[in-house]
Formats: C-alpha cells, sequence, structure tokens
C-alpha cells in the first residue's frame, strides 16, 4: 500500500479509469465493450471538465484515459490537462493504432506520464485478434512514440488460447521494445469474447499459466515489472511475483471507480454495466453515488455469506471474498464464485479433479454483455482435454 493510500485508508476513488469514449478505431475480436461507435449522450467537454473536479475533490490519485480509443474523443487532451493540473496522475490504454509522434508529444506536454499499449502477442496473433492485418506493428511503433516522447511505456495483454502458446516469445519482443511495466489479465466472458467461447481459458489452464508467467516476470525482472490484474488468480507458490503482495480482494468501490463515457458510474471499468451502473453524473453528484449507490458499495458491505461454490469454503475466504466480481459474474450469473484461481485449481488438482466451463447461454450482443456458463467439476483426465 502506497504512503498516499495510508494516510488516506477511508474508501475513495483513488484509481479511476475514465471511458472518454466508446468510438474506436479497432474491431478487435475479444472486445468485452463491444468498441466502435460512440456511445449515445457522451459527455460534452464541459461536463467532463466537471467531472475533473469532482475527481479532484474527491481524492483521485490516477486517472486512466480509455475507450473505444481516448484520443478519438474531441477534447482529451483539455481533460489531460485539466487533471494533470489538479495533481491527478494521468495516464492512456490505447490499440495504438495512431498513437504517432506528434500525438505523444502532445500528451506529454498536457502533463500525461505514461500509456500502455493493448498487444496481444507476436505479429500474426495479435493482428487475427485485433482483426486487422499491421496493427501490430502500429501498436509497436507507439511504443518507440511514447518512450522518445519522455512518457513511461507500457504493454497490456489479455491472455486466451490463441496467445498462451507464445507467451515467452511475446514477452521478450516487449521487452525488447523498451516497457517498463506489462500487466497481464485473462480475456473475459464479455462482450466480443464471449461471442467466441472457445476461446476462453479453462480454470485448470491456470497450472500451466501461472507458473509460466512467474518464470516470465523473474527473468524479464528489474527492466519489466511483471503485475497480474485482478481477474488472474490467486494466493499460491506464485503470487509474490506476480503481484508482489497477496491478494486482498475486488477493489471495485473502495479505491476504483470505473466512469462511462455518458456519465454512468461503476465501481470498476470491467463490470458488465446492466447489474452495476450505480448512477449518473448528469443526474447526481459523484460523492452522491459513491456514498450512497448499492451497486458501488457492494464490497464495502459484504461479508462472506455472499459466497459459494468452492471459494464458500475456501482457506482464504475472509481475505479473498471471491476474487474478481467482474469475472465470476459474467462467467456464472452471480459474483461470489470464482473459477480462474491458481490455488482452487491446484487444491482441485490434488483431489483428482479440475473445473471445466461449457457455455450456456449466448450473450444478447450490446456494449459490456454477457452470456452464462455451466461449471462442470469432473475427474482429472490424465491428460488434459481442450476446451
Amino acid at each position: 500500500m502506497s504512503r498516499a493510500l495510508e494516510e488516506r485508508p477511508e474508501p475513495h476513488p483513488r484509481y479511476v479509469v475514465w471511458e472518454l469514449t466508446l468510438r474506436c478505431d479497432l474491431h478487435c475480436r475479444h472486445c468485452g465493450s463491444r468498441a466502435g461507435h460512440p456511445r449515445d449522450q457522451e459527455l460534452g467537454i464541459d461536463e467532463a471538465m466537471g467531472v475533473v473536479e469532482q475527481l479532484a475533490d474527491a481524492g483521485t490519485f490516477e486517472i486512466t484515459f480509455i475507450g473505444g480509443e481516448a484520443y478519438l474523443y474531441r477534447g482529451w487532451l483539455q481533460v489531460v490537462r485539466a487533471a494533470a493540473e489538479r495533481g491527478i496522475r494521468c495516464t492512456m490504454t490505447t490499440g495504438g493504432r495512431q498513437v504517432g509522434e506528434e500525438l505523444c508529444q502532445r500528451a506529454a506536454d498536457a502533463g500525461m506520464v505514461g500509456m500502455s499499449v493493448s498487444i496481444d502477442g507476436t505479429e500474426r496473433v495479435h493482428d487475427h485478434l485485433r482483426n486487422l492485418k499491421g496493427s501490430h506493428r502500429a501498436a509497436m511503433r507507439a511504443l518507440a512514440h511514447i518512450r522518445a516522447a519522455g512518457m513511461t511505456p507500457m504493454a497490456n495483454t489479455q491472455i486466451n488460447r490463441d496467445n498462451l502458446p507464445i507467451l515467452e516469445a511475446h514477452a521478450d519482443e516487449l521487452v525488447a521494445a523498451g516497457i517498463r511495466g506489462w500487466q497481464v489479465q485473462l480475456t473475459g466472458p464479455m462482450g466480443r469474447a464471449a461471442d467466441t467461447p472457445e476461446r476462453l481459458l479453462q480454470p485448470y489452464d491456470m497450472l500451466e499459466l501461472v507458473p509460466r508467467l512467474a518464470a516470465i516476470a523473474e527473468r524479464i525482472a528489474p527492466e519489466v515489472t511483471v503485475e497480474a490484474a485482478n481477474n488472474l488468480g490467486y494466493f499460491g507458490p506464485f503470487e509474490h511475483v506476480l503481484r508482489r503482495a497477496h491478494w486482498k480482494g475486488c477493489h471495485a468501490g473502495q479505491y476504483v471507480l470505473g466512469l462511462e463515457a455518458n456519465g454512468d458510474v461503476k465501481g470498476c471499468p470491467s463490470l458488465p454495466s446492466g447489474p452495476y451502473v450505480g448512477g449518473n453524473l448528469r443526474e447526481q453528484t459523484l460523492a452522491e453515488i459513491w456514498a450512497n449507490a448499492p451497486q458501488l458499495r457492494f464490497t464495502r458491505d459484504r461479508d462472506t455469506s455472499e459466497l459459494w461454490g468452492f471459494c464458500a469454503g475456501c482457506y482464504y475466504a475472509d481475505v479473498c471474498r471471491g476474487g474478481c466480481s467482474w469475472t465470476a459474474h459474467t462467467l456464472l450469473g452471480r459474483r461470489g464464485n470464482m473459477p480462474y484461481c491458481h490455488h482452487r485449481a491446484d487444491e482441485l488438482a490434488r483431489a483428482g479433479r479440475r473445473e471445466r466451463l461449457v457455455s450456456a447461454e449466448k450473450a444478447p450482443g450490446t456494449p459490456f454483455d454477457f452470456g452464462r456458463f455451466d461449471l462442470i467439476d469432473e475427474p482429472l483426465p490424465a491428460v488434459a482435454d481442450s476446451f
């Protein structure tokens, strides 16, 4: 925990992920938000400036601007500059298609300190997932432009069945490109990714994936810091390598906030909109939504009574509280039972068992939508089957 957070331990939106627009210049096969066209009634620049003031007053330390593509929002540099002038650390996550020398310099001049480029594999794999030939070359060029502008170059990768076989080669390529940080997470069963469930990993794949990621992290340190995102879990012998501190539960609505482009507020940017939007900034202040909306308060107010399945009886239940709320809910229809857990897969394997996800309901085809999976508990075969 940082010194700043220790000085203000009460729940507050310390880290904010702000979707400036859902407009995007890519059409990725695994996009959880189905980005492409703008949302209806996205916030105007004057409204966005007001949001910056509310975030600063709430004690926000960092904003990561996303989309769609954040740079496709008219006035995005004004928003960055306003936030930076209020002392908020500004970063951006981008697909990198138009992140050139001029854009990076203007972003740095506005006060942005780093950009994370979404790169999901070596060229063939990345271009397939991003649904555009040449997108990998553009993303790698973007890293060079970010570094040249004096910002910190970072990368983020969604791990799925397409890129699982080439993770080591992918990591080596990113290191050679000069990244300083690499966030790894699982492709979640939401949006377009929900349309191709065969792309998702299985819970038992954690037994292969987590040790491999830990080995990569140890090999490329200290030049590059590897950080496991919240839906890649948990505990076990590799936790200190991939998190540097053990998992302490979902921080949605405690220290994390997600803002959608139309002013909707969620406790975490990844949470599906339907069940988790707690209010809209055109109708209520951020302070009111943060304090009162049950959709944001659930991690502050809950106890272990909502846990079910394996998580209900887990040794780490009091601390973990069921892992990533987003992934659990979009897989199984409610939070409190998170299959993508290394500790869980290991415990089941020791008992000669494994869990397998089977698609049961399709997603309806709207932004941040999801279907439903059945979770099958079965004997561990001698040779693990694929999806």
